[in-house]
């Protein structure tokens, strides 16, 4: 006998555990493969390996009538209709026939207002993919949109835009677990995941995970050990250009990060934040073995290696604590 298994959810009914595990990561936005080519992940392998043929160009599905390909059944399957004419799917409000369901889901949104494309840099939305995609900063290294503090060059204006506030102090983007506010939304997407210890991007070669796709490249770089990137000054070499950029500012002195409540200037943003707490009072990195608080994560770290080095040299005095500012 075979037993019903439901979705907590949506209440969707399955035979096989599996396939409700595969579902429910529609629920969780669970998102366990990885492509290796542009980090884009999937719920189901199948649908990676799907994915994996934009990179390889193959397209097995071949149409009879004209000899156009499809890397996927279903694209095949879509495209014969232009041949026959036939258009099943049809709109319960106005009546409009549609290709395929696909098709159609995209244009109930006209009726419905439902737009659930976000961008994930100023967090407009769009009705259907392809609107995103017109929005969203094209693959391509030119970047037309520059900075006029800094003069950090961009993709796209909606970039520009996002990166604007972190020179005016906006925060505009707050966590709604902490109230903690961030001047974009990559970052506050980022410290999300602290609340949850969510970390869905994952190592192919160890299986190590990480909260964000830019610290799993860089994690990715330590299995292949390429620095590409070489310094013309010095000759240290870096896995990346943005890395090879921030060095090359030891040399020429640039500073382009200024803190807007006293102008001192800085290297990097990291650096900056750091600095502002020296303005603000804020200390986010506690002891866990008291009180004390640090600005920052470095600060904290030397602390607690200290009080172990002391309390490993002398095992037969009290333990050292560190006091209390």
């Amino acid at each position: 006998t075979t037993i019903a298994l439901n979705a907590d959810k949506c209440h969707k009914h399955f035979q096989q555990l599996i396939d409700l595990r595969i579902h429910q990561r529609i629920h969780t936005g669970e998102k366990p493969y990885m492509c290796s080519q542009c980090w884009k992940a999937f719920t189901t392998s199948g649908a990676l390996r799907v994915h994996l043929r934009t990179h390889t160009g193959e397209k097995p599905y071949e149409c009879k009538e004209c000899g156009k390909t499809f890397c996927q059944l279903g694209g095949l399957k879509v495209h014969r209709r232009a041949h026959s004419g036939e258009r099943p799917y049809m709109c319960s409000v106005c009546e409009k026939r549609f290709k395929g369901h696909a098709n159609l889901i995209a244009h109930m949104r006209i009726h419905t207002g439902e737009k659930p494309y976000r961008c994930t840099v100023c967090n407009k939305t769009f009705t259907d993919n392809r609107r995103l995609k017109e929005h969203e900063p094209p693959q391509s290294e030119e970047k037309p949109f520059r900075c006029g503090v800094c003069s950090e060059a961009f993709t796209a204006f909606c970039q520009l835009k996002e990166h604007q506030q972190c020179h005016k102090g906006e925060k505009h983007h707050h966590c709604t677990e902490c109230g903690k506010a961030f001047t974009h939304l990559y970052l506050l997407r980022s410290h999300q995941r602290a609340h949850s210890d969510e970390r869905p991007c994952s190592c192919t070669d160890c299986g190590k995970c990480f909260r964000r796709s830019f610290d799993l490249k860089m994690h990715v770089n330590t299995h292949s050990e390429a620095r590409p990137n070489l310094c013309s000054e010095c000759g240290k070499s870096f896995c990346r250009a943005a890395e090879l950029r921030i060095h090359l500012r030891v040399h020429t002195g640039e500073k382009p990060y200024p803190c807007s409540v006293c102008g001192m200037g800085f290297k990097q943003t990291s650096q900056l934040r750091v600095h502002e707490r020296t303005h603000t009072g804020e200390r986010p990195f506690p002891c866990p073995d008291c009180r004390k608080t640090f600005k920052d994560k470095r600060s904290l770290n030397t602390s607690i290696n200290m009080i172990y080095s002391f309390n490993q040299i002398n095992p037969g005095e009290q333990a050292l604590k560190p006091t209390l500012i």
